[in-house]
């Protein structure tokens, strides 16, 4: 039984799971705001605003931090001089959940994740 496990796993194995977070994460911050599933948004959600976190301190052990996480450098450099700026006086909640229509084909809970 699960009780009192916060982990979102997905069905995942950890690896996987990661690499998803990973992909998904840098495609927010080169984009803007994606499309996926509610679960995913929401797993989402705990990995990006750390990350913005860390990206607003503005100096090199952050970007080294957060370029372990990310996959490319355009990623970073986005976050950092694009993103991050706007948040400066802001204490957390960079991003929002927005529901969706369900998913025709699957019935799956779509949402729009954004940021703020």
């Amino acid at each position: 039984m699960r009780h009192k496990k916060k982990k979102i796993t997905l069905g995942r194995v950890s690896q996987v799971r990661k690499a998803l977070m990973r992909s998904l994460a840098e495609s927010l911050i080169l984009h803007g705001s994606i499309k996926t599933t509610l679960a995913k948004a929401k797993a989402l959600r705990t990995v990006v605003e750390p990350l913005v976190t860390k990206a607003i301190k503005n100096d090199l052990a952050a970007r080294r931090n957060v370029l372990k996480f990310l996959y490319t450098e355009k990623a970073v450099n986005r976050l950092f001089n694009e993103v991050a700026p706007n948040y400066k006086d802001r204490r957390g909640g960079y991003t929002r959940i927005i529901k969706m229509a369900r998913r025709p084909n699957d019935a799956a809970e779509v949402a729009r994740i954004e940021f703020v």
